[in-house]
């Protein structure tokens, strides 16, 4: 047995191992997709470009669309299933929605173990699962809201085709814009908890949509995404910036998190945070305005009341501000996220079935010492 190592309280700083898909460096306030700056990648190409860097490995000469938009369509036997499971699920957990109707999904396409397929099988799983993801968020929303379904359009983009199946109405040209930097900003960030919890499930050898879900109950924790929401309803709390101050004091003072800011990797300026307030920023508009002055402040008093903290803007900030703005509710922020990091996932679970070794840490017992009678 190998000898074990004490490594520190959440594996923090810990290499578990290696990858090519992308890299955080927390410090810088950096972070890249393969060998591209993901905000560059945000500025100048495409959500359907993004996604094949990181399943195929390089940027496309041509558009995905054509091989998407086929994707995207629930098929019949799942169809039938999301009318009982929007109407088993609620606003409170629309994560718990799509783990079951990505397991029924699972299920209809017979989906294989990871390592009883070859890997043209595992991409055409992926990109099958990634596309259909947005689609079966968008139905149980309407589905629970006694709305009927809206198909998907062939013609049009990932990100507009999303925000049309949500609404019923094709999305203007500065919203689309807006929430795609958002999704390809959010596409992949590292070994964050539901990221290394797809790995882990995929070096047992299960199916992805086995590794998917499993992603997706990590991702369900208000830790990890379920925070842009949280941030807006902080602004909301606030109400006005004259009742800024008091407000954040108190709550700074009493220990208690100001969702939006701060993260357990960045010691400096979140990067994703930067790039969405400019997005904010050319939406405009009082929420947008009230957002920037609240910033200043909690930033301030963090200084003030924290200092040596090193409490940045996170990207829940600015992701709830430009979400709202673009017509998204906000119980359709955290579910947009996933929308998004689904890719990522597929990527890293591509990775790590190409690798036979499970990943299985050990613990350190700490109970009673052992053995002990056993009463009668």
């Amino acid at each position: 047995m190998p000898e074990l190592v004490t490594v520190p309280r959440g594996l923090a700083g810990v290499v578990v191992t290696d990858t090519t898909i992308g890299h955080v460096r927390g410090l810088e306030g950096f972070y890249h997709y393969r060998q591209y700056s993901a905000i560059d990648l945000a500025e100048r190409r495409t959500l359907e470009d993004v996604w094949a860097l990181l399943i195929d490995g390089a940027l496309p000469a041509a558009s995905l669309q054509e091989e998407i938009a086929p994707l995207r369509h629930i098929p019949p036997v799942v169809a039938a299933a999301l009318p009982s499971i929007a109407a088993a699920s609620s606003s409170v957990d629309p994560m718990g929605g799509l783990r079951a109707a990505l397991a029924v999904a699972g299920l209809a396409a017979g989906a294989k173990p990871l390592y009883d397929t070859s890997p043209p099988e595992r991409r055409s799983q992926a990109m099958r699962l990634c596309a259909l993801t947005p689609s079966l968020l968008a139905a149980l929303y309407r589905l629970r809201l006694g709305l009927e379904v809206v198909e998907p359009r062939d013609d049009l983009p990932h990100a507009a085709n999303y925000l049309y199946m949500i609404t019923g109405s094709v999305p203007a040209p500065t919203q689309v814009a807006a929430i795609e930097k958002y999704l390809i900003a959010t596409v992949d960030h590292g070994f964050n908890a539901s990221t290394f919890t797809a790995r882990v499930i995929a070096s047992t050898g299960a199916d992805l949509y086995a590794c998917i879900g499993g992603a997706l109950g990590a991702l369900s924790g208000p830790l990890h995404g379920g925070a842009p929401s949280r941030a807006l309803d902080t602004l909301d709390a606030i109400g006005s910036l004259p009742r800024a101050d008091a407000w954040l004091r108190e709550r700074i003072l009493s220990g208690d998190r100001i969702m939006g800011f701060g993260h357990p990797i960045y010691r400096t300026e979140d990067p994703r945070s930067r790039m969405l307030k400019g997005v904010a920023q050319s939406l405009g508009g009082p929420l947008v305005d009230f957002a920037v002055a609240v910033e200043a402040r909690v930033l301030a008093l963090l200084a003030e009341l924290k200092p040596g903290r090193e409490l940045h803007t996170n990207v829940e900030y600015y992701a709830g501000v430009v979400m709202e703005l673009c017509g998204l509710p906000r119980a359709m922020f955290t579910p947009t996220f996933a929308a998004s990091r689904v890719i990522g996932w597929c990527a890293n679970v591509l990775e790590q079935a190409e690798d036979s070794k499970i990943i299985r840490p050990d613990s350190r017992y700490v109970g009673p010492p052992p053995p002990q009678p056993v009463p009668c």
